[in-house]
């Protein structure tokens, strides 16, 4: 008798990406499986979402280490 392990952080991401694609749909109306981008458009979107991710990590790093103790206004 085999039982699987199941990593529960994998199984966390797994969640994660179920409810992304979920939104995206209700908000986009379409999914990921689609013919209107060119792959330069995909690598685009892509690159700005990285730019982003730096910056979330940064600001993190920074508020950990104590550089960043108050909130940015705007």
């Amino acid at each position: 008798m085999t039982t699987e392990k199941r990593d529960p952080v994998v199984e966390a991401v797994r969640q994660d990406l179920l409810q992304r694609s979920q939104l995206g749909i209700k908000k986009y109306g379409v999914t990921l499986d689609r013919d209107d981008l060119a792959l330069r458009d995909w690598l685009q979107h892509a690159y700005e979402e990285t730019l982003d991710q730096a910056n979330y990590l940064k600001c993190a790093i920074m508020e950990i280490d104590g550089v960043r103790t108050t909130p940015a206004q705007g």
